[in-house]
C-alpha cells in the first residue's frame, strides 16, 4: 500500500482499511482532512455498512466529518432559496455550478463533498441587475480596492464575490466559466442553451451532464491553487461514472468538448482519472480524448507535475518536485488567464501587495485577485 496516497487507496477499495495499523489510521484522517475527503470516506463506509468496524478514535473523526457536511447540506439548500427570492423579480435565469449543482441535482458526487461557497452562473447581460438584487437582500461586495474591482470586472468571468452580512455565506456570481482574457476560449450561449431547469425549481437550472463534467474539469485543471485538487478528481471520478448510464453521454461529450473548446481540460481529466484513480472510460472516449493533448515535451512535463500537485497537501504525501510542481503550476494558471504584459503588470502588482511571498514547498490558495 503506497502511504502517500493512503486516501486515495482507502477511496478506490475500502478493503485496504481492514489491514491499518493505528499509525495508518492516524495518517489516513490527516490526509483525508487536508484533501478535504474525510467526509466522503466517511459516506461510502456508511453506505457500506463498514462504519462500524474502524477503530473508535478514527471514527469519532469520520462521523464528525459526515455530520459537518450534512449541516453544509442543509445550509446550502436553504442558501439556494435565499437567492432565488432574492433574484425572484428579476426573471433571470440562475444556474447552479460545482457543489450547489451536485446538491440540488440529487447527485452521488455530492454525497461527504465539502464546498465555501455558492456559485451560480448568469447571462453577462444581467449581471448588474443580478448584483444589485442580492445587494438588496443583505450580501455584500469583496475586494473593494480599485484595481480588484477592474480586475474582476474587466477581465475576469465572474464579479468579485459576495458575503451575506448576517449569515456570513459567500456566493461567486459568474457569468461565464473562464476569464475572458484567457487563453481558452468558451462557446459560453452553448452552456446557456443546454442547461437543464431543476423539477420543482422555476427558473433554477444545472449544466448539461456533458457541461457539468467538462466545467469540473476545465475548473480543475486551469486553476493554480490545487488544495482542492485531489478532491476535484474524485468529483470527475463520480461523474464519469454516474453519467455513463446516461444513453449517448459517451458519444456526445468528446464533441461537445470540441464545440466548447475545452479539448484540453477534457483530456488531463480523462487520463488522471484513468492514471490515478482508475476510473472506467471506454477505450473509444480514451483514444478520442486525445485531440486535445499538447505537445509530448508538455505531456510529459504536466505529467510530472499532476502527479505531484494533485495529492492531499500534507508532507506524508509530499515527493521530490512536489513544491516545484506546484509553483509551475500556478504560474502556468497566471499564464492561461491573460495575456503576458498583462500578466507581468498583475504580479508585479501582487509582488507589491504580499508582504510575505508563497514557500516553494507550500500550497497555493485560490488567488484573490
Amino acid at each position: 500500500m503506497n502511504k502517500r496516497m493512503l486516501i486515495v487507496s482507502a477511496l478506490t477499495d475500502t478493503g485496504v482499511l481492514s489491514d491499518l495499523s493505528c499509525a495508518e489510521w492516524d495518517l489516513l484522517i490527516r490526509q483525508g482532512r487536508r484533501a478535504n475527503l474525510l467526509a466522503r470516506l466517511a459516506y461510502q463506509l456508511t453506505a457500506n455498512d463498514l462504519m462500524d468496524a474502524v477503530p473508535a478514535q478514527p471514527r469519532l473523526h469520520l462521523i464528525s466529518a459526515l455530520r459537518m457536511v450534512e449541516r453544509q447540506d442543509k445550509a446550502m439548500r436553504w442558501e439556494v432559496q435565499c437567492i432565488l427570492k432574492a433574484l425572484g423579480n428579476t426573471g433571470v435565469d440562475v444556474i447552479l455550478l460545482k457543489g450547489a449543482a451536485y446538491v440540488m441535482a440529487g447527485l452521488p458526487t455530492a454525497n461527504g463533498r465539502t464546498f465555501s461557497d455558492i456559485d451560480i452562473l448568469v447571462p453577462k447581460r444581467h449581471i448588474a441587475e443580478v448584483e444589485s438584487q442580492l445587494m438588496l437582500n443583505g450580501w455584500q461586495g469583496t475586494h473593494h480596492d480599485d484595481y480588484d474591482q477592474r480586475y474582476y470586472r474587466q477581465w475576469m468571468h465572474e464579479i468579485p464575490p459576495m458575503r451575506h452580512i448576517k449569515r456570513g455565506t459567500t456566493i461567486d456570481v459568474h457569468h461565464t466559466i473562464l476569464p475572458e482574457s484567457a487563453r481558452l476560449k468558451i462557446n459560453t450561449p452553448a452552456l446557456f442553451q443546454n442547461a437543464v431547469e431543476l423539477p420543482g425549481h422555476k427558473r433554477l437550472f444545472v449544466l448539461h451532464p456533458e457541461d457539468m463534467l467538462l466545467h469540473s474539469a476545465t475548473h480543475l485543471f486551469h486553476e493554480g491553487g490545487l488544495d482542492n485538487g485531489l478532491r476535484d478528481l474524485f468529483d470527475l471520478d463520480s461523474l464519469f461514472r454516474f453519467f455513463s448510464e446516461t444513453p449517448g453521454f459517451w458519444e456526445r461529450l468528446v464533441p461537445r468538448a470540441a464545440e466548447l473548446g475545452v479539448t484540453r481540460p477534457f483530456y488531463y481529466a480523462v487520463r488522471f482519472c484513468t492514471m490515478m484513480l482508475n476510473t472506467p472510460i471506454p477505450g473509444d472516449v480514451v483514444a478520442a480524448s486525445r485531440i486535445g493533448k499538447p505537445s509530448a515535451a508538455l505531456s510529459l512535463f504536466m505529467d510530472f507535475c499532476y502527479r505531484r500537485a494533485l495529492r492531499p497537501v500534507h508532507e506524508s504525501c509530499a515527493t521530490a518536485g512536489t513544491g516545484l510542481a506546484r509553483v509551475c503550476l500556478y504560474v502556468r494558471s497566471h499564464w492561461m488567464r491573460m495575456p503576458f504584459p498583462l500578466l507581468v503588470c498583475h504580479l508585479v502588482r501582487k509582488a507589491i501587495r504580499n508582504s510575505t511571498p508563497p514557500s516553494w514547498d507550500a500550497p497555493f490558495a485560490r488567488d484573490p485577485n
